[in-house]
């Protein structure tokens, strides 16, 4: 062995001797710096194995006669590029590999051994991370609710609560898809990353809790998306460890398959030579800053798929030319194509959590029990994450009691100086205060809308976003009546007999969680207009934001971007509704459905 290949593997062992030696906390939780050097000794040299086909962005060799080269040699030609390594766009370019050549440009990082990404106990922990390397990215909207979007290859399944649930029939009828064809695409996902849970103990008690209240019929485990109470699926297996859409990228064809990280795609190339605009490439910064062009070739058929989620692929038509004129040309952006919806209809199904004090430490859990209600809003859970003792003592962003899942400060005044405010006083506060768990309130279909628009030309920064939470009347109706479907949870009898709290104990947790500044249901929820502030004050965001490209606006059924040749949109931008009660198992299911119907278009009886 040479001298360097030697010291590599002492200095990686020293490494990993270091980080066994300090592990004595019962979660993996670790420092930005300490997560960087886990994942460079333990991630770098395993995933390679088994993903030969993933590479950092800056390896890749530009056509020599392309303007934005920085390296010259060898190069091809792609059938695909999809943009976004994401939910949809792993399972879309794996499937599309199979039979044709595929690059895929992923801005983020892998997931395989980021413990925090990788385990269930550290969710909030990667959430937490601003850092500019960090696999959720934060934004916040106008309303001024803080919000992540994705920046990892996988998407959001390696930042998401795990809970997996598919669409329901009449959402699949409504949006046009072969039923046939979805009810084989779900299983490919399901058979790959999808677990059945063990049911914690605080989900036993929602779920018992929800039939109490008469959330029923009970329908037990299934993937279906039926009226009543269940358990739902999810993509962490019994050892709390996250499987992720980036793993479905093993079952595409690796002689076919390129998968560049840290590939920030800038714009989509067009020839504006003829009577429409038509793709040609597009043009990504690696990791170093450095800019590439990557080419499709000249087959008939090639395309850039855009995969990169309800806040990249409207933000990436934008900066390609591809929206309304006048918003264009303030920015000196070349318009392409004037359509002036796209970035409309942006929509977030509201979440108001309320938590329930506990006398006792909680079993952690995220998203197994859900009630599918026929008032327009589901109902789900989570226990454990207020209580572990960082917890108390550091800011974990939309999870934490400054800004998110616990917090009574309303949106738009949750500014740095309250936040600051509340995370000083809180060191005092004793560790029972935040023992519990958190039972969820999530609006089903949202009439809010909003929209998105650009503030400048960097692809690295998050565009502006609006939502209008709460906007329409219905969205305040349904809200309220959740509100109180809560309140009768947490008076019955499976709940109570699972707090074990009597009148005394749960007066002083209450009067404790109350200077903790967290959530609880209000005193009087006979009163409509204090519900109704209730909802509006304490709104946060699940995650489940949708819209932007919708069909028939800017693209059409088979998600074809209208007005412009080679160029597809595949993911949650062109949701008009969220599908389920969790949307992450259909955006699956979607890549691995249109990377199909793709094959079948261009293949026919030989896809």
């Amino acid at each position: 062995m040479e001298l360097a290949e030697a010291l590599k593997v002492f200095l990686s062992l020293v490494l990993l001797l270091q980080w066994l030696c300090s592990s004595s906390s019962s979660t993996f939780a670790f420092s930005q710096g300490e997560e960087q050097s886990l994942e460079g000794v333990l991630g770098d040299q395993n995933y390679e194995y088994k993903y030969p086909f993933i590479k950092r962005a800056s390896t890749f060799k530009s056509p020599p006669s392309s303007s934005t080269s920085s390296n010259g040699g060898k190069h091809r030609e792609y059938d695909y590029i999809v943009i976004g390594g994401g939910t949809a766009g792993c399972p879309l370019a794996a499937t599309l590999s199979e039979k044709f050549s595929v690059l895929v440009l992923e801005r983020g990082g892998v997931p395989f051994d980021n413990y925090n990404v990788s385990y269930m106990q550290n969710f909030h922990l990667s959430l937490a991370d601003t850092s500019p390397s960090s696999s959720s990215q934060c934004f916040i909207s106008t309303d001024g609710v803080f919000n992540s979007r994705a920046r990892v290859l996988g998407g959001g399944t390696c930042i998401n609560a795990g809970f997996y649930t598919r669409a329901s029939s009449s959402y699949v009828k409504r949006v046009g898809w072969d039923p046939k064809l979805v009810n084989e695409s779900y299983p490919w996902i399901e058979d790959r990353i999808v677990h059945r849970p063990k049911l914690a103990p605080w989900q036993r008690a929602v779920r018992d809790s929800l039939l109490e209240v008469g959330i029923s019929p009970f329908n037990g485990f299934t993937y279906d998306h039926k009226h009543g109470t269940k358990v739902g699926g999810t993509i962490f297996d019994d050892q709390g460890r996250r499987n992720t859409a980036a793993e479905l990228l093993s079952s595409g064809n690796p002689e076919n398959l390129t998968v560049l990280i840290y590939a920030t795609v800038q714009k989509i190339v067009f020839d504006t030579s003829g009577s429409k605009p038509k793709a040609t490439g597009v043009v990504f910064k690696d990791e170093n800053g450095d800019h590439h062009e990557a080419i499709l070739s000249t087959k008939p058929g090639r395309e850039v798929i855009l995969s990169s989620g309800a806040i990249g692929s409207p933000q990436l038509l934008l900066l390609s030319g591809i929206g309304p004129k006048v918003d264009l040309e303030k920015l000196n952006i070349p318009v392409v194509l004037d359509n002036k919806n796209v970035g409309k209809n942006m929509q977030d199904n509201p979440l108001n959590t309320v938590f329930i004090p506990s006398n006792k430490p909680v079993q952690q859990s995220l998203i197994q029990t859900v009630g599918v209600t026929n008032m327009g809003v589901y109902i789900e859970a989570s226990s454990g994450f207020g209580q572990s003792r960082d917890s108390i003592q550091r800011h974990h962003g939309i999870v934490s009691a400054e800004i998110g899942q616990l917090s009574t400060i309303p949106p738009k005044q949750r500014t740095k100086a309250a936040i600051q405010a509340f995370k000083d006083n809180k060191q005092d506060l004793p560790y029972e205060a935040f023992m519990g768990g958190f039972i969820l309130e999530k609006l089903a279909s949202p009439k809010s809308k909003g929209e998105l628009s650009l503030i400048n030309t960097n692809a690295d920064d998050n565009p502006s976003v609006t939502f209008n939470y709460f906007s329409h009347p219905l969205d305040l109706k349904h809200c309220v009546e959740g509100i109180r479907v809560v309140e009768k949870i947490v008076e019955s009898k499976p709940f109570i007999n699972y707090t074990r709290l009597d009148k005394a104990s749960l007066d002083r947790l209450l009067n404790m969680s109350v200077q903790a500044n967290v959530n609880l249901i209000p005193r009087h929820t006979n009163d409509t207009s204090s519900l109704e502030q209730f909802c509006k004050d304490t709104v946060i965001t699940i995650w489940h934001y949708h819209g932007g490209c919708n069909v028939g606006k800017v693209v059409a059924p088979d998600y074809r971007v209208l007005g412009v040749e080679g160029v597809r949109v595949v993911d949650g931008s062109t949701f008009s509704d969220s599908p389920g009660t969790n949307p992450q198992a259909t955006v699956m299911m979607m890549g691995r459905y249109m990377g199909v119907q793709i094959l079948r278009e261009r293949l026919g009886e030989a896809a």
